[in-house]
């Protein structure tokens, strides 16, 4: 079974996205240790194809290593329907890119939100209703498939509030790279710690 599977999406792939793919793999990384690539993989798209091929944006590149992520390796790619069906999780940086990510693939609505439309609806799910949390590939793919139904049933169809999205912080100042990285960050750590919880 494929490690559960987290694809973040943002316009150019070159600023948000890969700030998010790349601070998520440090959270399940510090969390769980080496064997945190075998349990989830983070990656991400842009809905434009733009930039494809290009390393990530110095000042999100400044923000990831600054916060003890790697940049390395980065390359942006255009968002193809094979990337969402294959994502057990998807978060986009705004509303417009979660309306484009269904539009491309209805299948993936349930599955699909603003990344903080679900850090905020995140701390409504019960824990203890999710499958046991055992650091294996199994294990952690099972409680993140029950995780994300769960945000889904406690999002109830509602759409996501404005202040859910990301400010789309390219050619601005590192202080503006910083603030979206913070919001980053204040998702995809709660989230990891309930992927894998502390043993």
């Amino acid at each position: 079974m494929a490690p559960f599977t987290v694809l973040h999406v943002c316009m150019g792939n070159i600023c948000r996205s890969p700030m998010a793919e790349r601070l998520l793999a440090l959270a399940v990384t510090e969390q769980a240790g080496p064997v945190g690539a075998d349990l989830v993989l983070s990656h991400s798209a842009g809905t434009g194809g733009w930039h494809e091929g290009e390393e990530m944006n110095p000042p999100a590149a400044r923000q990831v290593r600054s916060r003890g992520g790697s940049p390395d390796d980065f390359s942006a790619r255009k968002l193809r329907a094979e990337h969402i069906e294959s994502a057990d999780l998807i978060l986009t940086a705004t509303a417009d890119q979660y309306d484009y990510v269904v539009a491309l693939r209805p299948d993936a609505a349930d599955r699909t939100f603003v990344l903080g439309e679900f850090g905020r609806l995140l701390p409504s799910v019960d824990q203890s209703t999710l499958p046991g949390a055992d650091r294996t590939p199994d294990a952690v793919y099972t409680r993140g498939v029950a995780l994300v139904a769960a945000v889904a049933t406690a999002r109830n169809g509602e759409p996501a509030q404005a202040k859910d999205d990301l400010d789309d912080p390219w050619g601005r100042g590192d202080q503006v790279f910083a603030r979206v990285a913070d919001e980053i960050q204040s998702t995809v750590h709660p989230l990891t710690t309930v992927l894998l919880p502390p043993a």
